[in-house]
């Protein structure tokens, strides 16, 4: 490959930078990818860590978003929806007794939210731990499990 030269009065400089110019050594990029690499070492299991967390604190919150529902929802039909109702019935009327006496008008969840992990909040009236229990499988979708597969409930108080 051939390097045109300019000539002129004002072309020196440039034609000096051009033979002049280099790129980064082998060596230097190598140094640049162990320094990336320790970086990501040291910082992605602290952020593996803190999404499922997050994921906690967003199972906790849709169990005080569904529970907000379920309260406005007994006040209007002086009952909660049954096991078999399901949560769906904060979002549609249901026909499966006991019928809601006063539905309101767009239901009481635009939609029942899926669990942070993709799955479906369980729901069960009455409840094993409280009025009624709703809860996740956690990540496996199994019941029981550690970790980020733990199961969380309404009824959990320690905070994620």
């Amino acid at each position: 490959m051939s390097v045109v030269k300019y000539t002129g009065r004002n072309m020196e400089k440039y034609n000096r930078r051009i033979d002049e110019q280099s790129g980064f050594t082998l060596l230097e990029i190598l140094v640049v990818l162990v320094i990336l690499g320790i970086l990501i070492g040291l910082v992605a299991p602290n952020i593996i860590g803190e999404v499922d967390k997050a994921r906690v604190t967003q199972a906790k919150s849709d169990f005080n978003t569904i529970e907000t529902a379920m309260k406005m929802y007994r006040l209007d039909n002086y009952v909660y929806p049954s096991t078999e109702q399901g949560l769906e019935a904060l979002v549609t009327q249901s026909d499966i007794d006991p019928a809601p006496r006063n539905f309101k008008d767009g239901g009481y969840l635009p939609k029942v939210p899926p669990d942070p992990w993709g799955g479906n909040y369980i729901y069960m009236y009455p409840g094993e731990h409280g009025e009624f229990d709703i809860y996740t499988l956690g990540a496996d979708g199994v019941s029981g499990g550690e970790g980020a597969g733990t199961d969380i409930g309404n009824w959990d108080e320690e905070e994620g």
